[in-house]
């Protein structure tokens, strides 16, 4: 029996980057060899065994057979007389198709070293084309390595979407792997990969969608509205925010995707259309409850945070009850976050100062400072109280306007 460090383990070391965990081939034993060394074991897809002590994943090195459409269709055969090539040819990328054994040497059957230094994602064999998950895992690599892929790897991704195999990826998988790639350095690269392959219109054809649309150039000078929310993204990234926020920066302009021809460059409307397309697509791929709703709050009010300092304070606190700030005032944080990149994804403003977040802060905290329970206690007709609570809060945010406005003619 021996024993490969592989993947992502090696890949990262000779990168020199830090390695978050180890994966291991064992070549040369069976299921009853692992189990009485005290391996448990774990799934029941292939041999994986999980180390007594350490309790890292060690499979057995196996061969895959395509045997059906999608990401599951494999017949998994693990022997003891399958060799760590035959293991490692199995892989999507040669730069995870790198071995090394107890002694430091390396095991680098396909010429994962040389695409390493050379920055490029190259598929080990033909057989990447037989999972469609590949795609998307190539486009989180690039996201975060900032590598280019080989020709005739792209080309194989293209003739993979051209064939349908795109099309048996589950909700579940495809929203695993869109929340890793936001989570990627520089999230743009991932989404541009999925467009350049033909997977985005896929995918998510409501991103796609929004490539070669226009909008009004003195605003927004990238003009194309796909480029905007690119540039939105990759500021989410390097500010580093949390997946809520970054998927909030990929929905919030949906809706500029589906503005009448007739009014472009100009997107009257597009927040509504940006909820209303968003809810089908937080439904089809599953998305989770906080960033789906946090999504839906910034595609309807972005354009509200941007311009504050002309709302009225009635406007306002409207807006703070539907965000729900009185129970949930960290998420309110998150939408002025996601405000700040879209204000940031514009080409020549990536630096921009964006005072609409303090102004907006400030806001709420008047109105937070208001005494619900002290209003309630009060008052003496009970099916009162809250609209008397909205008046003090009116009250509270009008005053603190008038005196901002003040202070800036002062």
């Amino acid at each position: 029996m021996k024993i490969y460090c592989v993947g992502g383990a090696v890949r990262d070391r000779l990168l020199g980057l830090p390695v978050q965990d180890h994966d291991w081939v064992v070549v040369g034993s069976t299921p009853e060899a692992m189990a009485a060394r005290g391996f448990k074991p774990v799934g029941s897809d292939f041999p994986v065994f999980l180390h007594p002590e350490t309790h890292e994943e060690y499979a057995l090195a196996r061969t895959e057979r395509k045997t059906a459409a999608g990401y599951k269709g494999f017949n998994i055969y693990a022997s003891p007389d399958v060799s760590l090539e035959q293991d490692l040819l199995r892989r999507d990328f040669t730069v995870n198709a790198i071995a090394e054994d107890a002694d430091g040497n390396l095991i680098d059957p396909y010429g994962g070293q040389a695409d390493l230094k050379a920055g490029v994602l190259r598929h080990v064999s033909e057989a990447f084309a037989e999972d469609p998950v590949r795609i998307l895992r190539g486009a989180r690599f690039a996201a975060r390595f900032g590598f280019s892929f080989a020709p005739e790897t792209l080309a194989l991704m293209r003739k993979m979407v051209d064939n349908g195999e795109v099309d048996a990826l589950v909700a579940e998988r495809v929203w695993q792997e869109l929340a890793r790639g936001l989570m990627e350095q520089q999230p743009s690269r991932f989404f541009l990969t999925l467009r350049e392959c033909g997977a985005l219109k896929k995918i998510l054809p409501e991103v796609d969608g929004l490539f070669g649309v226009p909008q009004p150039a003195h605003y927004h000078p990238e003009i194309d509205c796909g480029v905007h929310v690119m540039m939105v993204l990759d500021d989410t990234a390097k500010l580093e925010r949390s997946l809520e926020v970054r998927f909030a920066a990929l929905g919030h302009d949906l809706g500029k995707a589906a503005t009448p021809q007739d009014t472009l460059p100009r997107h009257i409307g597009h927040e509504q259309r940006s909820v209303d397309l968003l809810k089908k697509l937080c439904a089809r791929l599953r998305v989770p409850g906080e960033c789906r709703d946090l999504a839906l709050l910034v595609a309807q009010y972005h354009s509200h945070v941007h311009k504050v300092r002309e709302l009225r304070a009635d406007t306002l606190v409207k807006l703070f009850d539907h965000c729900d700030l009185w129970r949930k005032p960290e998420r309110f944080g998150l939408i002025l976050q996601t405000c700040e990149s879209d204000a940031h994804g514009r080409t020549g403003h990536e630096n921009d100062a964006y005072p609409q977040s303090r102004y907006m802060l400030e806001c709420a905290r008047a109105a937070q400072a208001v005494n619900a329970g002290d209003i309630a206690r009060a008052c003496a007709d009970k099916s009162l109280i809250a609209d008397q609570v909205r008046k003090a809060r009116i009250n509270a945010v009008d005053t603190f306007i008038k005196q901002h406005a003040l202070s800036d003619r002062q």
